[in-house]
């Protein structure tokens, strides 16, 4: 079954590396979408793929990187739109 997830995860999350650590796990599972930086200091994600690979994902969001302090990973489910191709990185 396909699925999307809107996720936001606050913590020391910037400037840890999260988003191409998480670029690397997201294509490597074959999961679809992308990730930013928000002026807050949190970051911001769609994924969107598999419900196995998307939960992988979710699972490395909630660790991040070496550096990085997850504090909490707000996750909002949605249906799966099939909108995306490959996994980028927002600047």
């Amino acid at each position: 079954m396909k699925v999307r997830a809107h996720i936001y995860v606050s913590g020391h999350v910037q400037g840890v590396f999260f988003r191409h650590e998480t670029r690397k796990h997201a294509l490597r599972l074959g999961v679809s979408g992308w990730i930013r930086n928000l002026p807050d200091g949190r970051v911001e994600a769609i994924f969107e793929g598999e419900k196995d690979a998307v939960d992988d994902i979710l699972d490395f969001c909630r660790r991040g990187p070496p550096g990085a302090i997850v504090k909490d990973v707000e996750v909002q489910w949605a249906p799966w739109t099939g909108e995306f191709q490959g996994f980028r990185i927002i600047y």
